[in-house]
């Protein structure tokens, strides 16, 4: 089953289920979940939808984003507030899109799926995405500057603005 097919089999839900997920929990994954959860709010679509974020390691665990991810967040609005977790096992039967941020996220937790039929939930960010088709993947900022940061607002902006769409 493609990205495609699995959207289309969660629009039909009343709760839609979505969980974020990078390496560390602290940048792409909190701040797509911010992103998420403003615009769903403003189109008063935040009943239909609960969301949470996680990473693939676990190092962070029990941390705040990024110092730099909320500042860039805050001043465009979002409020990241989220406590870094890793992904477990058990969200592969409580969420109905898993959403990773990069190639290497996707592969990974095809690969720590429980069944073919969880792996099938895992999809890419990077799929929602059409403004940038410089990018085949939502990039880790943190060993970036500031426009590091920018970018992948951006990135996740239209990405969520798209996933909305698609889900409606």
């Amino acid at each position: 089953m493609d990205s495609k097919k699995q959207i289309d089999k969660v629009r039909k839900q009343d709760k839609k289920k979505i969980l974020f997920v990078c390496l560390g929990n602290i940048c792409r994954s909190p701040a797509a979940e911010g992103v998420m959860e403003k615009m769903l709010k403003e189109e008063n679509l935040d009943k239909n939808f609960e969301l949470d974020s996680a990473g693939l390691y676990a190092g962070h665990a029990g941390e705040l984003p990024d110092r730099r991810m909320r500042i860039h967040a805050s001043r465009r609005g979002y409020d990241l507030t989220h406590r870094s977790r890793p992904v477990k096992i058990s969200d592969f039967d409580e969420f109905d899109l898993i959403v990773a941020m990069d190639n290497s996220n996707f592969d990974r937790l095809r690969a720590f799926a429980p069944s073919p039929e969880a792996e099938q939930k895992v999809v890419r960010m990077i799929d929602f995405v059409k403004g940038f088709p410089g990018y085949d993947y939502v990039p880790d900022p943190y060993y970036e500057g500031a426009e590091g940061f920018e970018l992948v607002l951006d990135l996740l902006e239209e990405g969520c603005r798209n996933m909305i769409e698609d889900l409606r």
